[in-house]
């Protein structure tokens, strides 16, 4: 196939060079870009091709112009260094482009009012069709719902500010899910290193945790807080083993867990068969600590998918354009004379509980039910 001609050296290839070559409309073309469901799979793979050896790439700024559709999401984040929001809006970029959209992340430094304030009038602002807030801490939603948010909105955390716009992970069951393995296996003195006092999934984590050993009548002490880092979780483990009086901690995140594990180590003593360890996330490298941690596991690609799902399924029941398919074609040749054309006890290493991905309705929003994943760091108590 002839990719160029006299006609298109010189300038960028145009939605019609695309056409021209693909044998089809601009109008079919266009709604390929736009992901139609009444594209063929053989036309939508021949017009792909030719995009790609043209190296075509959309004119955003006139599609926008013409249809007044940016097709950009917005992700209002906070704390995005840490592994879940990083994990948050990698998924979402992933589901967001598959669906043709955009995103544009604001991140929210030092989370007070000015820096939230500033964050939103500048997804605002990008003209954003829906916004996503991954925000763990409690202030940022407080903040928020100050604000007049005229675009469809979709928290992943369960604030009790926006319930009803949240789909997020069931941090509750999951520390439950956690608290039970270690019980089960026969535990009785049983910490709890919890993450920051202003974090919603530290203290859902916490409710958990805490529920759990009520549930199953185990006593308890208080949780001690901490900060995510390992850093924090290896001094709290040197302070606990100088007493001792454990067999099990279950940690909110497994960052935290990989410290305890060097204090455990440094202490002479062995992770199981001293002091079993649970985490919460499952990292990438987990799974790869010595020995691999047991730990709760967060489907953020599930997550993703099915936020971008929420967001553009609202975007759409606002949407007055009708037929966008049309006016983004005439958008890509925008200039004189362009036509506007319209056509009508478990094993190491297994999952147990809830498959990754069920769903449960929760607090007028929905949650993600999590999964445990059972490794070697966890085994039968010391005493």
């Amino acid at each position: 196939m002839t990719v160029t001609d006299e006609g298109s050296r010189g300038r960028a290839p145009s939605i019609r060079d695309v056409a021209r070559l693909a044998g089809v409309s601009h109008q079919t073309v266009s709604r390929v870009l736009n992901h139609h469901p009444s594209i063929r799979p053989e036309t939508k793979a021949r017009v792909l091709s030719v995009m790609d050896q043209l190296q075509y790439r959309p004119n955003r700024a006139a599609r926008a112009l013409v249809t007044s559709r940016s097709r950009t999401i917005g992700v209002l984040s906070a704390s995005s260094a840490q592994y879940g929001p990083a994990s948050s809006i990698a998924a979402i970029e992933v589901a967001a482009r598959a669906q043709g959209y955009y995103i544009n992340t604001a991140n929210i430094v030092g989370a007070d009012r000015e820096a939230i304030t500033g964050a939103v009038e500048h997804l605002m602002a990008q003209a954003v069709e829906g916004i996503v807030v991954i925000a763990p801490q409690v202030r940022v939603f407080d903040i928020l719902a100050e604000f007049a948010i005229d675009v469809p909105l979709v928290t992943l955390q369960s604030s009790g500010r926006f319930d009803g716009n949240t789909l997020a992970v069931d941090q509750i069951s999951g520390a439950r899910l956690a608290t039970r393995h270690l019980i089960e296996l026969g535990h009785r003195h049983i910490y709890h290193l919890a993450g920051p006092q202003d974090w919603i999934e530290a203290e859902a984590r916490m409710t958990g945790f805490l529920r759990e050993m009520s549930d199953s009548e185990v006593a308890t002490t208080a949780p001690i807080l901490g900060d995510w880092t390992a850093d924090f979780g290896y001094y709290a483990g040197r302070e606990l083993l100088s007493v001792r009086d454990f067999t099990a901690i279950f940690s909110s995140n497994d960052q935290m867990a990989l410290g305890l594990m060097h204090a455990v180590r440094d202490a002479g003593l062995d992770v199981p068969r001293d002091v079993s360890i649970v985490g919460f996330d499952d990292i990438p490298e987990a799974a790869h600590f010595a020995p691999p941690l047991t730990t709760v596991r967060q489907d953020f690609a599930e997550l993703g998918r099915r936020c971008v799902e929420r967001l553009i399924t609202d975007i759409g029941r606002r949407s007055s354009v009708p037929g966008a398919a049309a006016p983004d074609a005439a958008a890509e040749d925008a200039g004189p004379g362009t036509e506007n054309g319209t056509e009508p006890g478990t094993a190491p290493g297994t999952a147990t509980g809830a498959e990754t991905g069920d769903v449960q309705e929760a607090a007028g929003g929905r949650l993600l039910v999590p999964e445990l994943i059972v490794r070697a760091s966890t085994g039968l108590p010391a005493f």
